[in-house]
């Protein structure tokens, strides 16, 4: 594609985007390379480059597994948030349930810091048994980003014509026929966008991943990550390797659903 003079003022532009969002990145993929005196030597590339890094990663930690934990859990857990924040949302915004007051309750609850559930999450995940587990996670990432789910559906819904709904409700339709049946078809690229972001936060999450597991068998990704800070020595280069390992199924997703993640937050940002 060529690039006309009335398009370098964009190219300008955005140039130095690209090279924010970039630049961790290839900085990331640098380090991973990099021995050891190379790391500390701060330059960009690897004066003498070894692929030694990756497998050490691999065997130093059960990364793995913690890849395929975190998968799972984010999953299940933007499942759940899902399944419960659409239906809400519709009560509140459709059939005024609860008023502004319960939509404003829900937003502002997520300004509040995770650090101060710790304590209180903690005795509770342990009196139910769901301590150290997968189960334990996907509930608290399930319920914590309720008030994210909520704020990027609500326009999606907003944009949907009254009409069709009043039509089905004249034929006989409750409220959740009409929100399985007529609703969610329609705002599906809003509902993937939403699994997609919510699925995120849940896989990168680390306060509650690190608080609430202990083993290997449970650990997430980003406390996987951790373990390689040793007490005196931080393996950097095995951590660049985890990091980029760790990033792949992220951006596997965001590549095979762009599709729906692109409509999704372009339509719902239209009001």
């Amino acid at each position: 594609m060529k690039i006309s003079r009335s398009d370098l003022p964009l190219v300008a532009a955005t140039a130095p985007i690209f090279v924010f969002f970039t630049l961790p990145i290839a900085y990331l993929v640098s380090v991973s390379f990099k021995t050891k005196d190379d790391v500390l030597s701060g330059r960009f590339l690897p004066t003498s480059p070894t692929l030694d890094n990756w497998p050490a990663a691999f065997e130093a930690a059960h990364l793995s597994g913690f890849i395929a934990n975190s998968v799972a859990v984010s999953l299940l857990a933007g499942a759940l948030t899902l399944l419960l924040t659409l239906p809400a949302a519709y009560a509140v915004l459709r059939l005024g349930i609860g008023g502004k007051w319960l939509a404003d309750l829900t937003l502002s609850s997520y300004m509040a810091p995770p650090i101060v559930a710790l304590i209180p999450l903690f005795y509770l995940l342990k009196a139910t048994g769901l301590l150290n587990t997968h189960a334990g996670l996907v509930m608290l990432y399930g319920f914590a980003n309720i008030p994210v789910a909520f704020w990027l559906l609500t326009p999606f819904l907003r944009r949907m014509p009254l009409e069709i709904e009043q039509a089905a409700a004249l034929d006989g339709a409750g409220p959740l026929r009409i929100l399985v049946h007529i609703v969610a078809p329609i705002i599906v690229p809003g509902i993937v966008a939403t699994l997609i972001i919510v699925s995120v936060l849940a896989y990168n999450e680390f306060l509650f991943a690190s608080a609430f597991t202990f083993s290997d068998e449970t650990r997430t990704l980003p406390v996987g990550i951790s373990l390689f800070q040793g007490d005196r020595l931080v393996n950097f280069g095995q951590m660049a390797a985890a990091s980029l390992a760790g990033i792949v199924p992220v951006y596997l997703v965001a590549l095979f659903l762009q599709r729906y993640l692109v409509a999704g937050l372009a339509h719902g940002g239209l009001k």
